[in-house]
């Protein structure tokens, strides 16, 4: 099943865009200083990283949405 995923990183202004959730190896390719394509299988896009998102996207019409907060397993473990 295919579903998009998006990730909002606001400590390092990271936005993520996973369009196929399918596990497979991907390769990187720079199309732009600000921007990364994930390449799958087929030569299919995978994903879309974006660098300095808020100064390319208007985070405030994308987001919120749907999320899930990650807890750090080393900090849970006392580890920093």
């Amino acid at each position: 099943m295919k579903i998009m995923n998006i990730l909002y990183d606001d400590k390092k202004d990271l936005l993520y865009i996973r369009l196929d959730d399918s596990s497979q190896d991907v390769v990187n390719r720079r199309v732009s200083e600000d921007v990364v394509l994930d390449i799958g299988d087929k030569d299919r896009i995978i994903g879309i990283e974006i660098i300095d998102a808020s100064k390319h996207v208007s985070l405030e019409k994308l987001l919120p949405i749907k999320y899930e907060i990650q807890e750090n397993p080393l900090i849970r473990n006392g580890y920093q």
